[in-house]
């Protein structure tokens, strides 16, 4: 308004006041705000499913310490949501989007995956969504899908398996060179996929559940199991004991209806 007002006198008119062109607007309703504000849309919650492996994998970047104040490894991680299988891993002194892409090439051709039918789930980070990413994964029909900004739990995959790697005994205080985080961040991953009991697939091993093994697992499970109620069934008062079972469907961030059902 006051900028009117001083249009109108530079134009060598005057009308009323500034206070009175407000109060006659407001008479007339018409002092709501009528510049273009900017809007942003709340983004979209992921919900993302996964019935077998190499549907919906996961990523993100960690930074491991080095020996001086300020200084980090960069570990770039890929796990398949279903499976909690590490798919691809590497350690770098930088994060870059040119990495990154790397990565994904090595780690689709290594995994036979039809990445038609793949997803890629990541935050927002610069690697996350450069353009050097999106132009791989548009070439390869993968579909992107990211976190929302400031909503940690959106990537839980990602995030469960850093508190692994990181809250480990084993887990040192900081590396000297890259090729000592190289070496470690190795032998995790072999203990991860191969070793670990998994307690969100049923405790069986990543690689048991990537490799189609879990029910072949989950009948050895049960046959002991069956074996130790047969010698003693006064131990087990619920009767007969089976062990988990593998849940057929992961999700990142279940549908509410589903949550309801």
């Amino acid at each position: 308004m006051r900028s009117i007002y001083a249009m109108l006198l530079d134009e060598g008119e005057y009308f009323c006041s500034i206070s009175t062109m407000y109060r006659i607007l407001r008479q007339t309703g018409e002092t709501t705000e009528r510049r273009r504000l900017a809007t942003h849309p709340a983004r979209v919650k992921p919900e993302l499913l996964a019935t077998m492996p190499c549907q919906v994998w996961s990523w993100d970047i960690t930074r491991l310490p080095g020996t001086r104040k300020w200084t980090y490894f960069h570990l770039y991680m890929i796990v398949d949501v279903f499976s909690r299988y590490l798919v691809g891993w590497r350690v770098e002194a930088r994060e870059d989007a040119q990495l990154a892409e790397e990565l994904f090439a090595q780690t689709f051709t290594a995994q036979r995956v039809d990445t038609s039918q793949l997803t890629v789930h990541g935050d927002n980070g610069a690697a996350m969504t450069s353009k050097t990413l999106a132009q791989l994964f548009s070439d390869l029909a993968v579909t992107r899908s990211h976190s929302r900004p400031h909503v940690s739990n959106d990537n839980p995959f990602s995030e469960s398996l850093f508190k692994t790697l990181k809250y480990g005994p084993s887990y040192p205080e900081h590396f000297e060179t890259i090729e000592e985080a190289r070496a470690w961040c190795g032998r995790f991953v072999k203990w991860y996929n191969n070793e670990h009991r998994h307690t969100g697939i049923a405790l069986l091993t990543p690689s048991d559940v990537h490799h189609g093994r879990a029910e072949q697992r989950r009948d050895a499970r049960r046959t002991v199991l069956r074996h130790a109620w047969e010698r003693n069934p006064d131990r087990f008062v619920r009767g007969q004991p089976e062990p988990p079972a593998l849940e057929p469907t992961t999700y990142i961030n279940r549908p509410e209806l589903l949550k309801a059902a």
